[in-house]
């Protein structure tokens, strides 16, 4: 005898949730399966449940499709355990011995709606309004981080996978902001020390993938901050390796606008604390050294930063060279050789690494692929072809999107157009250099 297949409970705030609890009334289902999958419920998942192929429920949740059959919103409200009123539906077998969600609107704290607004507010560029509600939730767990943690499963494999995976990095931001909040109420709760190390360790992570999104925006006071609050975190929780990795980090900071011999003097005490070993934060912290000593004209020092971190990096282990904001695989490895290289002359291999790094970075890369279509162009004036360089770097800004148009990439552009001598600026790919920065 076959066994029904198992439900796919939905998490009880999106059964509180004005948007959802509207799409349910007129039997939306694009807008209830693209909410689901929000919610951490997979495509394949309600496919299971609701007795649907995967491929139906994604064209459904694309809206290339419908669902008009009478017995099909029932599997889907049986499977999704939706109450049979909210699709217009008798009561189910199974809400007798359910807990009955609450109909009332999510107030103020609600995690969908408080990352909507923070969207919405951070749509509109970093303005005081959305400085505003990110200082506002950082510092509101500082004032906490003293207190103690619940299970964190959920938060932990979020912070693993977070990455800007071709979104734009307000959204992105408004993601992680709205996960970083989740985090303060878990610290009311008393629980054992091992679990305050994990909230600790995730806060950490949550705190500094911010404080990056924050650098690449341009918000460099902001994102010291977050730093801040990142380092308290990763010391918190006793992860030299993540604390490591937030002070090189943090040195990017003054690597890419302007404070290079901050930089690298941050970068350092980053590998102190990472240690000799072969780690990704260690491997990181001197690569983010070589740069830094590299604007700072300290080449034997920049040199033997780079070569330090080719040997670790020969050494990393398949953990360590994963693809995410933690890890340091070939590709990053190589973003951070680039632009050491080029600021050494050593154009020919800053190329090859700019090159190695193209064709190991993904389509929907528009940033980094920006950045190191700029730095090739930096080679290209080094080289003594500032016209070409020039004309590569604004073709690179023209085809940006508006939403990775960011303080980073200008800050690139901007130095290289700092490195041409004034008597040069009056020439027509000078120009258009300066014009596409002005826009």
């Amino acid at each position: 005898m076959d066994l029904p297949p198992s439900p796919a409970q939905l998490p009880r705030r999106l059964l509180a949730d004005p948007a959802f609890l509207r799409a349910l009334k007129v039997r939306d289902f694009s807008i209830v399966f693209s909410m689901a999958n929000g919610a951490q419920v997979s495509f394949n998942r309600i496919a299971e449940a609701c007795e649907m192929k995967a491929e139906r429920v994604g064209k459904v949740a694309r809206g290339d499709a419908a669902v008009t059959g009478f017995d099909t919103v029932e599997r889907i409200a049986d499977g999704l355990r939706i109450p049979g009123a909210f699709l217009g539906l008798a009561g189910r077998p199974w809400e007798d011995t359910a807990i009955a969600p609450s109909t009332e609107p999510p107030d103020g704290d609600d995690p969908m709606k408080r990352r909507e607004l923070l969207r919405g507010a951070l749509a509109a560029g970093l303005t005081g309004a959305a400085l505003a509600a990110l200082s506002d939730t950082r510092a509101s767990f500082d004032q906490t981080l003293a207190a103690h943690p619940a299970d964190l499963s959920d938060l932990e494999a979020a912070a693993e996978s977070y990455g800007y995976h071709g979104q734009a990095p307000a959204r992105v931001l408004a993601d992680l902001v709205t996960d970083f909040a989740d985090i303060r109420p878990l610290l009311d709760v008393p629980q054992p020390v091992a679990t305050r190390v994990r909230l600790c360790r995730t806060a950490g992570q949550m705190a500094g993938m911010t404080a990056i999104v924050l650098h690449d925006l341009g918000s460099r006071r902001e994102a010291r901050a977050w730093f801040a609050t990142a380092a308290h975190a990763a010391g918190e929780s006793g992860d030299r390796q993540l604390h490591a990795w937030v002070m090189a980090r943090e040195a990017m900071v003054g690597l890419n606008y302007g404070s290079p011999k901050a930089a690298a003097g941050l970068a350092e005490q980053a590998r102190r604390v990472a240690g000799t070993s072969p780690t990704a934060a260690a491997t990181l912290a001197a690569a983010v050294a070589a740069r830094a000593y590299a604007l700072s004209h300290q080449p034997d020092q920049a040199r033997e930063a780079l070569a330090d971190a080719d040997r670790l990096m020969e050494r990393l282990s398949g953990e360590q060279r994963a693809d995410t904001w933690f890890g340091h695989c070939e590709q990053k490895h190589h973003v951070h050789l680039s632009p050491a290289l080029t600021t050494l002359g050593h154009t020919e291999r800053a190329r090859e690494s700019q090159d190695h790094a193209l064709e190991l970075s993904a389509p929907t890369s528009s940033m980094t692929r920006t950045l190191l279509t700029i730095d090739g162009a930096a080679c290209a004036h080094h080289d003594g072809d500032t016209e070409q360089a020039c004309r590569r770097a604004a073709a690179a800004l023209a085809v940006l999107p508006d939403g990775y148009r960011t303080g980073l990439i200008h800050a690139r552009a901007t130095d290289l157009y700092q490195s041409i001598p004034a008597q040069h600026h009056r020439e027509p790919a000078v120009r258009a250099l300066h014009n596409a920065l002005a826009d």
